[in-house]
């Protein structure tokens, strides 16, 4: 179907030097746009449309949304997927890094949303967003109260902002992976014997842990025209992780 073609589409996808984010602007890089990365890092080999920009600085997502415009003026599509992992237990978390983890995953996807919204608006164009979630938006894990909760608003503000910028033809959409092997998930899941990985693969209705192009589809979907009369909406990516109570033995 040409709905869920990309083509003379054009997107910035933050959190995109490697993981879940790197797999999605490729995706949508096969769908037909084209695609503006983003990291922390200087450079990243094959990206040749890539901004470095560090997100945890008040004017970071400015800075980010200006520059991408600046190599592509076009751009109609964003993708909110930075993020991070900050927690200690409960009894041992400080200020620090809940301010921190609330910084990069919760603040800084609000004012790049701001920042993009405000670029259309301006041309009196519409666009479409996609904010990464999480299954822990939905269902609490242990020693995770600062990552559950910004993962949780999230949801909400996903649902806010659809309120907020559908007068102006802009969709908001989320995604909500589950457990994903990525480089951040790999060295918890990697330091662990056997019995983990073997735990949620019964967990898992699916049978398997996933991976980042497990996320692709859903991403591109929201994208797409295809999608155009979806907003508000939260799709969750987790093989079926949190639709069963307890899950095999």
């Amino acid at each position: 179907m040409k709905a869920f073609s990309l083509n003379n589409h054009a997107a910035l996808v933050t959190g995109s030097s490697q993981g879940i984010g790197l797999a999605m602007g490729r995706a949508l890089q096969e769908a037909g746009a084209r695609v503006v990365f983003h990291g922390l890092q200087a450079s990243v080999e094959g990206l040749a449309s890539y901004v470095q920009a560090d997100l945890m600085q008040n004017d970071g997502p400015q800075r980010l949304v200006d520059a991408a415009f600046s190599i592509e003026p076009g751009i109609d599509t964003l993708i909110c997927n930075a993020g991070s992992f900050f927690d200690l237990p409960l009894l041992e978390m400080t200020r620090e890094r809940w301010d921190k983890t609330m910084q990069l995953n919760l603040a800084s996807a609000f004012f790049t949303v701001q920042a993009f919204a405000r670029r259309l608006v301006d041309a009196k164009r519409g666009g479409c967003i996609v904010i990464t979630s999480s299954t822990n938006g939905f269902q609490a894990e242990m020693d995770s109260c600062a990552y559950d909760a910004s993962k949780g608003a999230l949801v909400m503000l996903t649902k806010s902002l659809a309120v907020s910028l559908a007068d102006h033809g802009i969709r908001v959409n989320g995604i909500a992976p589950g457990l994903i092997k990525t480089p951040l998930t790999a060295a918890w899941m990697e330091s662990r014997d056997r019995s983990l990985i073997e735990h949620y693969e019964r967990k898992v209705l699916l049978r398997r842990v996933g991976a980042p192009p497990d996320v692709t589809g859903a991403a591109v979907f929201l994208c797409s025209d295809a999608a155009g009369y979806i907003t508000g909406e939260t799709i969750v990516i987790d093989g079926g992780l949190t639709c069963c109570q307890i899950g095999r033995m």
